[in-house]
């Protein structure tokens, strides 16, 4: 039955009246005025004032007052007010409000609370709340809701790392949207899986710019560059034809596809994305322009990367961590303690943080900049409470190393917190072979072969080390070990980019199809000489 037409009018000038709020006078104005004509209590009216309160004031304490002063509030206004905790982060206040619902029995949960509930119980109390959650899911009948399934199946992912119970959930979903089959190919990337996460994406029944994202991102967070710029290929090949045109790339597939240019040095190839995403009115925002410093800076472009970084509007610390790392990851020492101070004095508050720190102690490394190196330590832990790890231990001890400062590198060692791993010991064994260090290059080597047996490498560099001090027993006994445990060397790796696409060569690899015709050229090249 239609309400009156008095009452339909009324909501018209509320609504209307809504629209015309700019901050929370207005809608406490409206809010009296609803009272005066005696609908304090009606839901419709609470919860449009509810949800203003929420997404147009962000104001969630007076939202919550006004939840708190409707005796009976129905499911939309639990809905709402969860929603409300949850997309601000108050976790917390989410489930509170969520167990005060399931304990007064009424009104029950509807099938858009629980994707809220489940997401809030993984970030404040765990896994196992979140288990019972999906049990009252079972009982309330929601469990067939695709939106309810696909958070589950999120949730299995990306908290709990059981991918046997997300595929199984995710086989017996009644109705898979492109969402359902995203969420399980980014589960699958997260642990590793990149061959089923593959094997899923062919078989969507169709795509959408998240879904290719999802793979070309789980390509290049598991070191796998060359697939992730193949697939982005793939998917500009695919957007370019008449029924592609819901897979145009959007800044996530930049950002992503940037890094891995970064990593394999196509600076072709980044130039061109570049000159995408300005073409294609993307935007240069934060996200995309710290990217392209990245890359270029990889790639040993700096005058450019250092172009889009004076470009950049707003940055944020990860703008100026940007332009610090790939400074001092060329040496270039002075220029990337220049930002550093730049950003100190105009970064507009901006405060550093354990990657700055990790950029300014390489900068110092490489420029022998020992004082400096430990000024910017002490900095780090006493100025700003920066608690010290693995990455930062790893740069002083290379950093004293390299200066020939072996008892201060050991005293470091001695004194950290952590255990050192095989970048601690592999930065001092590099200080020792440039100061002809044999004892302590000896030791340096032994924890090595302790952490990792198997790497013939480190054997090699033993028995290098026994051969110069004239220690032909040990270097005897050392080379029959790496026989009987058939340890390998990693071998040497270089490339080159050629007509848009990277050739990689292993040292004596005889795998690329081209192999008969590289080492002819080789061999009249050394006739040359």
């Amino acid at each position: 039955m239609a309400p009156p037409q008095n009452q339909l009018n009324l909501n018209n000038s509320v609504l209307a009246l809504l629209e015309r709020c700019i901050h929370l006078n207005h809608l406490k104005q409206l809010q009296a005025f609803l009272i005066t004509l005696g609908h304090a209590q009606t839901h419709f009216y609470a919860f449009k004032l509810l949800r203003f309160c929420t997404l147009a004031l962000s104001n969630l304490s007076y939202a919550r007052f006004i939840f708190d002063h409707v005796e009976s509030p129905n499911v939309y206004l639990y809905t709402a007010m969860i929603t409300a905790y949850a997309s601000h982060s108050d976790h917390t206040s989410a489930l509170l409000l969520y167990r005060n619902m399931v304990r007064r029995r009424r009104p029950w949960p509807n099938h858009f609370i629980y994707p809220h509930v489940l997401k809030s119980c993984t970030q404040v109390v765990g896994p196992g709340s979140a288990r019972m959650v999906h049990c009252q899911v079972l009982r309330s009948g929601f469990e067939q809701y695709p939106v309810v399934q696909t958070a589950l199946l999120d949730a299995y992912l990306r908290f709990w790392s059981d991918v046997e119970s997300a595929r199984l959930l995710f086989d017996e979903m009644t109705e898979r949207n492109v969402v359902s089959w995203t969420a399980m190919i980014s589960g699958y990337t997260r642990l590793g899986q990149i061959g089923n996460a593959v094997l899923l994406f062919e078989e969507m029944p169709e795509r959408d710019v998240p879904s290719w994202n999802a793979l070309i991102a789980g390509y290049t967070q598991n070191g796998l560059f060359m697939e992730a710029l193949s697939l982005f290929r793939r998917m500009i090949a695919v957007e370019a034809g008449a029924w592609g045109q819901g897979n145009r790339p959007n800044q996530v597939t930049a950002v992503c596809s940037l890094s891995a240019c970064g990593h394999t040095g196509m600076l072709r190839l980044g130039k061109w994305i570049h000159g995408y995403v300005y073409r294609n009115g993307l935007g240069l925002d934060s996200f995309v322009s710290n990217a392209l410093v990245d890359m270029y800076g990889k790639c040993g472009c700096l005058k450019e990367a250092r172009r889009v970084f004076d470009r950049t509007l707003e940055r944020s610390l990860t703008s100026w961590n940007s332009m610090i790392n790939c400074l001092a990851l060329h040496g270039q020492s002075q220029n990337a303690i220049s930002v550093f101070e730049e950003m100190m004095t105009c970064g507009s508050g901006v405060k550093p943080d354990e990657v700055t720190f990790i950029g300014l102690l390489n900068a110092c490394t490489h420029g022998g900049l020992v004082e400096k190196g430990w000024l910017y330590f002490e900095l780090m832990t006493q100025n700003y409470g920066i608690e010290p790890q693995i990455e930062h231990y790893g740069c002083l001890v290379d950093l004293l190393g390299r200066a020939g400062q072996f008892e201060e590198a050991m005293e470091v060692v001695r004194g950290m917190r952590i255990e050192p791993d095989e970048v601690i010991w592999g930065s001092l064994l590099n200080g020792c072979k440039i100061h002809g260090h044999t004892d302590l290059a000896e030791f340096s080597i032994k924890k090595l072969i302790d952490m990792d047996p198997n790497n013939g490498g480190y054997g090699i560099m033993l028995a290098n080390i026994y051969g110069e001090l004239g220690k032909w027993d040990e270097v005897r006994k050392v080379r029959k070990v790496l026989k009987e445990q058939n340890a390998h060397k990693t071998p040497g790796c270089s490339w080159i980019e050629i007509d848009n696409q990277v050739h990689q060569f292993y040292s004596v690899d005889k795998t690329h199809p081209r192999t008969e015709e590289i080492y002819n050229t080789l061999e009249s090249l050394i006739s040359l000489y």
